[in-house]
Formats: C-alpha cells, structure tokens, sequence
C-alpha cells in the first residue's frame, strides 16, 4: 500500500507538470530530496524517476518558458566550471570504478542547480521550490521527531524510514539540514503566499521547528548541537527585542536539560574528550592525512579518494578508579577512512582548484545574500518579503558551512538547491530594479513622440 501511495502521489505530481511544466522542477526536488524509490519494494526503484523528472523538467523550460528575461549569474558558471573540474578529476581518478559511482549522482547535482535559476523567474516560483525543500525535508523530519519523543533515539539508532545510512537519512546531515531550514520555516510562519499565515500555518511551522530542534537530539549528533548553537546567534541580528530573546532562549535552555535523553548527554559529553573518542580521533587523523596527500597530489585524487589512506592516532580515556583518575593511552591504526569534511573531502579529491572554486561558490552566495538583506532592510510597499528571506537563506547557507566541517556533504543536492534558490532570488530582484529603472525613460520617450 505504501509503494501505491507513493506512486499515486509521483503520478499526479508529474501529470499536473504537463499543464504547469514548472511543477515538473518541483517534482524532480522531492525526488532527490526524499528519494521515494529507497522508500518502496517494487514499484519505484525500477524506474529512474530522478532522470526522468530532470528530463522533463529541462523539456518543459526549453519548449514554453518565456527566456526573454534570462540571466546567467557568475555563480551559475562556477558551479558549471566546478562540474568540468570534477569530470576531468573523476577521468584521472586513484579509484576510476568507486569515483564513477559518485559522479553518477554528484554530476546531476551541480548540473540542476545551475540549470534551476533559469526557472525561478517570480517569486512565486522561489516560494513553491523552499516550500517544496522544506516540506520534502519535513517528511523525514517529522518521522524522526516522533520516534525521538517515542524512545529517545541514539546514535546510529534512530531509524529515518530507510536503514541505508545515506543521503539526508544519515544522522548528522539531517540534523544539519533540519537546523538550517528553520529560518525558513519562521520566513513561512510571515511572509508566505501559497499557504498565508494563518493560525494554522503558524501552528505546523512552530511544531515542525519543534521536530527540528528534535533531529539532533534523537541521532545524538554533535553537529547538530553546534548548528543549534549557531542558529541561535545568527537569530540575534533579527530580533527585535534582543533582550527578550537572550532571555527566552537561556530559559528555554535550561528548561530542556532534564527532559534530554541520557544517549543524547553522554554524546554531547564527549566534545570536550575527544581524544577519547574514537569517531572524532580519527576525523583528526584523516585531515591530517589529506593535508599531506594534497601536497603531493595538488589536483586532487579524485571521488572517493580517502580509500588509500593508512592512519595512526592515539586514543586517550581517562577512568575514574578508587577516586582517582587514570588516563589509559592505545594507539589505534586504520585505514580508508572517510573525510568526514566537506572542506576536506574538497582537498583531498579535488585538490586546490575543486576546495578554492567551492569557497567561492559558497562565499558569493552568502555575500550576496547580505547585500539583499541590507538593500531591503527599508522596504517599498509590497517587498517587506525581500530582505528577511534573503536573510533567512543566508543563515542557512552559513549553518550548512558549520555543519560540512564536521560531514562530507560538498556535494549534498539539498545545498545546491538552496544555492539556486539564492541565484534566482538575486536575479529575480535584478529584473524587478531594472524594469522598475527603465519604465519612466520609456515613458518619456512615448510622450515626446
């Protein structure tokens, strides 16, 4: 029944595209965001959905999208020359069978996204593709929100309705995609148009915000804890009684101590202790490890590269004996272990050129960003939506930089979506002051003739 539901859903979501083809957009996002094909037995994954949603979707724009308007962003053709750079690493790979496998999927994100700016002509197209990413997102959220007020989670326990740790089913890149959408969901809770805030639309974005702050908790994930963290100071810039805000925030604080799983405290203990841990020892070693290897590979050594590296590290627990504290030191050795860094991962399969193109990706977006959120800040009648959404996607983008320190995710679909959103915003608004700039020459021009 639940493969029927999903195909049910597919159908009518696609066939609707064949009289708005930009639904044909939003239904490829779900697609690569929820990935229904690992959610079904039969039906779906026999079927490339993703390909044939991307397909469509590029069809409709070509076909009857008005391009009279069109811009390329300088992003856009960065992103474009990050997917050339990938391909020639990914041709010159140490591992060439392991890295096709990552370009299979790595190549259509980079791709879409900077296809997607192309569509997102209004704001009404902006809105529905963050509606459709968050609420995409919020079907694995709020799963894993009710299983953690359910039995509390863990790490590596917490069951996201597939057991295939990949993908934003992984832990701590739910956390912290679930972290970093919140600044839209409260832009939703505001200012949004295709369900406009009501009591009822506030209600599900303050308990979806809930099952946010949730996500962390239950996966035990210590990104997710420094992502909270950081949302928390990036919220302050917004707020109008700042006061009030530091007030309520250390109050609400405090008050969720003692309802805290005791998986979650023993997790978060660890931070301080991390020579102890195994997980983050070996995140130390493995950077270290890329730091030298791209010394001698200064262009990369393609996907899935980490696959040759031999690391050695000390583990160091302290235990508590007779009342008296004694450190047990091991030296641990192993081998092809992950970057568990998006900044890393960049180095160390991209080298210099792929890590130095990323920041500037990122960087741009975040950057522009600020100067929408600063050009807005005293807004015309009918742009009060401008600036907060700038700013909310903004936070996001800087979350996810906070979170892919800790998490491969260079090339996570759901980033780049949110870039492209940043990229049609942008452009979006650069139409508007341009038309708004050129209306009264035209209208001279006409009276003097």
């Amino acid at each position: 029944m639940r493969d029927l539901a999903f195909v049910a859903f597919l159908l009518a979501l696609i066939g609707t595209g064949f009289r708005r083809p930009f639904l044909f957009v939003l239904a490829y996002a779900y697609i690569d965001i929820v990935s229904p094909q690992r959610l079904t037995y039969l039906l779906l994954n026999a079927v490339p959905i993703s390909m044939i949603a991307v397909a469509l979707a590029v069809l409709g724009w070509l076909v009857i999208d008005d391009k009279r308007d069109v811009r390329m962003a300088p992003r856009q053709l960065l992103i474009v020359a990050l997917l050339g750079y990938c391909l020639y690493t990914t041709l010159n790979a140490d591992f060439k069978l392991e890295a096709l496998e990552k370009w299979a999927w790595v190549w259509k994100a980079l791709a879409f996204a900077a296809f997607l700016p192309l569509t997102l002509r209004t704001r009404l197209r902006i809105e529905s593709l963050l509606l459709f990413m968050v609420l995409s997102a919020a079907s694995i959220i709020i799963v894993g929100g009710i299983k953690t007020l359910g039995s509390g989670g863990g790490y590596g326990e917490l069951n996201l309705m597939v057991t295939n740790n990949s993908g934003l089913y992984e832990g701590s890149t739910i956390s912290t995609v679930a972290i970093a959408i919140i600044p839209l969901i409260l832009w939703f809770s505001r200012f949004g148009t295709v369900f406009p805030p009501d009591w009822r639309v506030k209600g599900f974005c303050y308990a979806l915000i809930f099952a946010c702050l949730l996500i962390p908790v239950g996966t035990s994930t210590r990104t997710g804890l420094v992502c909270i963290a950081l949302l928390a100071l990036l919220l302050i810039r917004d707020a109008k009684r700042k006061i009030v805000y530091l007030s309520a925030l250390a109050f609400l604080g405090l008050a969720a101590i003692p309802f805290l799983p005791a998986s979650f405290t023993e997790r978060m203990g660890t931070i301080k202790t991390y020579q102890g841990d195994a997980s983050a020892s070996t995140r130390l070693a493995v950077w270290q490890w890329t730091i030298d290897y791209a010394k001698d590979h200064p262009l990369g050594g393609g996907f899935e590269a980490y696959r040759q590296n031999k690391i050695r590290y000390e583990k160091v627990n302290v235990v508590e004996a007779g009342g008296q504290a004694e450190v047990a030191r091991s030296l641990e050795v192993d081998q092809a272990r992950a970057y568990h860094s998006a900044y890393f991962e960049m180095l160390g399969e991209q080298g210099y050129p792929g890590l130095a193109l990323w920041l500037v990706i990122n960087a741009i977006g975040i950057f522009r960003m600020e100067v929408l959120r600063r050009r807005y800040r005293d807004p015309q009648p009918g742009d009060e939506w401008i600036s907060p959404l700038a700013s909310a996607l903004q936070n996001g983008h800087i979350i996810y930089m906070l979170g892919a320190a800790f998490i491969a995710i260079a090339f996570q679909p759901f980033v780049y979506m949110l870039i492209g959103a940043q990229i049609g915003l942008d452009t979006y608004m650069a139409r508007k002051r341009a038309e708004t700039a050129w209306r009264p020459l035209r209208r001279q021009r006409v009276a003097a003739v």
